[in-house]
């Protein structure tokens, strides 16, 4: 037996490290293209890319975990019954609960360690990518001077070169227009040919200009009441030097991004859970108390000790005192009364609004956290779950390679992916419990996993095309019957004797 089941797990490893891979590989490019744009024409080094890939794959690889295992248990085992080793498994008299059981404790022990990865290891590495991202993307594209086109990514200063040479460096007809003095225009540099080039290990700029004029116009600078002052300066040979300083990439500090929910690991997450319920308690509490003395005819009591207190607390009765005051007022003051009670109720309205509102923000940010506490739970069973689908499926297929696998494997996921988007969505927003929507998508398939290995076990044709053929002509079968078959013939009645 133990023969057996070292088959079975090897056979199953290899598909499993290749999946994963391929999966994380998926995932990983999915998000790169959605950071595409931000991440790419900086300038950045090879080790800054391979920091991103490495932080972006450990965070992906909770997604990877469920998927690799689903579609590697489905080839694994429909190779298995495509071979018929199954078949011969079960005429030797090994049950295939026997068969299933290595690779049921691989995904026990994975479901085990991917919650230690998930709630240890991905909101580090959640907290360097997103912070390594956040440095990216402060980070000015690299220099590039383009043929006819101002370059303003120098501070202060706009560039325009109408042509430029293959290497790079060299140009013609330079024209730079200086605003580091804050005047506007004041200053332009004319010439007929540049080089540039980097110094000091890429710190500095250096712009190396021949046969040029430089203009300055020092008018702004005056007094109304002074002349202006315009200078012309021909050379043959100048150079302008420029920082780079704004072009290196600076380092965040790490704890401005701590305290997100993608940060924390399940302590803190409950903690930050039962912070926020209490002051979601606390906020609804404080305006319960608060709507009283406006709606106090709708809240009051019929006790003694409510009367003592409407008659004591004049705030509580505002509506009282503005009904009297109108039967004390003349009928040409009484419109002044009408208007003043709408106002008075508008306003009310509008702060009850203003305080349910933030009670709702309170709560719903609770339910965010709590989501996100439960999905430390939820991701790492989907790995169990998705054994229970593509184990006893890929025994009942017995379809092995990349072809069929893949296909069912692609349709499990993405319904699992819907029902666990559905369900959050649902949780966040406080249509359901929060357990029941986090956890939706698990039971689901749960359900439908017992229900493929009832079927397993008992070597059903639930995908054999040929078993729908034969039970749909027995089906026609039994109509044509019904329509050929000869009118009954009756008895005749026996003859009444006398006697």
């Amino acid at each position: 037996m133990k023969k057996i089941h070292k088959l079975v797990l090897k056979a199953f490893l290899g598909p499993f490290a290749l999946t994963f891979a391929v999966v994380v590989f998926i995932f990983v490019t999915q998000t790169l293209v959605k950071y595409f744009e931000e991440i790419v024409g900086k300038g950045l080094g090879l080790m800054v890319y391979a920091k991103l890939l490495f932080y972006f794959a450990v965070n992906t690889s909770t997604v990877a975990f469920p998927l690799a295992i689903l579609l590697s248990s489905l080839i694994t085992f429909g190779n298995l019954g495509e071979f018929n080793e199954i078949t011969a498994m079960k005429g030797a008299g090994i049950s295939l609960v026997r068969v299933l059981a290595p690779v049921f404790w691989f995904a026990v022990g994975l479901t085990l360690f991917a919650f230690w990865f998930n709630n240890n290891v991905v909101p580090k590495a959640n907290l360097n990518a997103y912070s390594l991202l956040y440095d990216i993307r402060q980070k000015k594209p690299s220099l590039s001077i383009k043929e006819g086109i101002f370059y303003n990514g120098l501070d202060g200063v706009s560039i325009k070169a109408n042509h430029k040479y293959p290497d790079g460096k060299s140009m013609r007809e330079v024209i730079i227009y200086d605003h580091r003095d804050g005047y506007g225009n004041s200053s332009v540099i004319l010439a007929d040919s540049a080089q540039m080039y980097n110094i000091l290990s890429g710190k500095y700029l250096v712009f190396e200009l021949f046969n040029g004029t430089k203009y300055d116009d020092h008018t702004a600078t005056n007094r109304p009441d002074q002349k202006g002052q315009f200078m012309r300066n021909n050379f043959k040979h100048t150079k302008l030097v420029f920082s780079l300083a704004s072009f290196e990439m600076d380092t965040t500090d790490q704890s401005l991004f701590k305290y997100d929910r993608l940060m924390k690991n399940f302590t803190e997450l409950r903690q930050t859970a039962d912070s926020l319920n209490r002051d979601v308690a606390k906020k609804r509490q404080t305006t319960e108390a608060g709507m009283t003395q406006y709606y106090y005819h709708h809240l009051k009591r019929v006790d003694t000790a409510a009367r003592a207190v409407k008659m004591t607390n004049p705030r509580r009765n505002w509506l009282d005192s503005t009904v009297r005051r109108q039967d004390e007022q003349p009928i040409y003051q009484k419109a002044n009364l009408y208007e003043t009670a709408a106002n008075q109720a508008r306003n009310v309205k509008s702060n009850l609004e203003g305080s349910l509102y933030q009670v709702e923000n309170a709560a719903k940010e609770y339910r965010v956290f709590a989501v996100e506490r439960h999905r430390r739970f939820t991701q790492s069973v989907a790995c169990l779950v998705m054994f229970l689908i593509g184990a006893p499926l890929g025994a009942i297929i017995r379809k092995g390679g990349l072809g069929v696998p893949v296909l069912v494997s692609i349709g499990f996921f993405i319904i699992f992916y819907v029902l666990t988007l559905l369900g959050e969505k649902w949780a966040k927003e406080g249509l359901v419990q929060v357990i029941y929507g986090t956890w939706l998508a698990d039971f689901v398939l749960f359900l439908i996993g017992l229900f493929f290995l009832r079927q397993a076990r008992h070597d059903s044709r639930l995908f054999d095309a040929d078993a729908y053929k034969i039970a749909f002509n027995r089906f026609l079968a039994r109509f044509r019957k019904k329509g050929t078959r000869p009118a009954a013939i009756t008895d005749p009645q026996p003859a009444e004797t006398t006697v």
